[in-house]
């Protein structure tokens, strides 16, 4: 090996070890910054540390900000998808340690679904049941801190049928494989991305919110592991995309559960999950909800939000 060549390798090495040291420093950091996870039946939902319980608020804006907003619709305004039962909403069960489990067929993602049994009861509530929609099952099992989720699901049998279904520990932060959706096309969970009774009321949302867009592009950004497009259009948002209400967005005219919503949205954001109607917030359906609270966040439009700079597109 050539003494410019010698050089060039110790140099890389270096660099190398400065940059894993340095990403173990700001890992650190982050970690020693990060408050308690937001939790549900005495389980975390994720470490503190998950991408989606970190903070976006001082992100920097993404390049292409402009470009996808006028995508989604700049126009357009937010949409609380949630409310009281029979609203919209996507509604989820928890069991116990010792739920029985049963068998799942999975008839359109096989190969990109966690294979059963899944712990789901026969009761379990499906979202938009008897009605058209992608109907999701989410079943977070106490004790062993697993959530499992069905998207396209309905009973068969002693089990169920679905068009895909995915675990995940709650405990960890790792992705689903490279180009796997879950019951949520971006590949990324959907209970802890939905706006919860519980937590509102208590005045603090801890994690970024479930949204869809009309449109996307071939790419996702982690977390999300999975996209829902052939198109090449730069100008489309990627699955993933973190979206944060700017702060030149005054929230002070806003009350009680949308004010608190909205605070949320300037420190977590949105994340891109889904192809659908546009700023379409997701939260869980509940008898408390105060509606005309949620109404207010209808008056806030597409272009008071950018989207932020939380990672590299990849295409697969």
């Amino acid at each position: 090996m050539s003494l410019r060549s010698t050089l060039m390798v110790v140099a890389a090495l270096a660099l190398n070890v400065w940059w894993a040291a340095g990403s173990r420093a700001d890992a650190h950091a982050s970690a020693a910054s990060a408050g308690p996870p937001p939790r549900e039946a005495g389980c975390p939902l994720f470490p503190a540390d998950n991408p989606l319980n970190q903070e976006i608020a001082k992100a920097p804006v993404d390049p292409n900000s402009a470009r996808y907003i006028a995508a989604i619709g700049a126009g357009g305004h937010l949409h609380p998808d949630f409310g009281k039962p029979p609203s919209y909403g996507i509604p989820y069960a928890i069991v116990g340690a010792h739920q029985p489990k049963v068998p799942i067929d999975f008839t359109e993602f096989p190969e990109e679904s966690n294979p059963g049994p899944y712990p789901i009861p026969p009761g379990a509530p499906i979202e938009g049941a008897g009605e058209e929609g992608d109907q999701h099952v989410l079943v977070l099992q106490k004790g062993t801190c697993k959530l499992f989720e069905l998207y396209h699901a309905s009973r068969s049998g002693s089990g169920w049928d679905a068009g895909s279904g995915a675990l995940f520990n709650l405990h960890s932060n790792a992705l689903r494989p490279e180009g796997w959706t879950s019951a949520d096309a971006a590949g990324l969970p959907i209970l802890p991305l939905l706006a919860r009774y519980p937590e509102v009321h208590r005045g603090r949302i801890d994690h970024a919110l479930r949204v869809t867009v009309p449109q996307t592009q071939r790419g996702y950004i982690h977390p999300a592991t999975h996209f829902a497009s052939s198109s090449s259009n730069p100008s489309l948002p990627p699955m993933g995309l973190r979206l944060r209400l700017n702060g030149r967005f005054d929230p002070a005219p806003y009350h009680g559960e949308a004010l608190v919503i909205l605070q949320a949205l300037k420190r977590y954001g949105l994340i891109v999950a889904d192809n659908g109607s546009p700023w379409y917030i997701t939260g869980a359906p509940d008898q408390s909800w105060n509606e005309e609270d949620l109404n207010e966040l209808k008056t806030v439009p597409g272009s008071a939000f950018e989207a932020v700079d939380s990672g590299p597109i990849l295409h697969g």
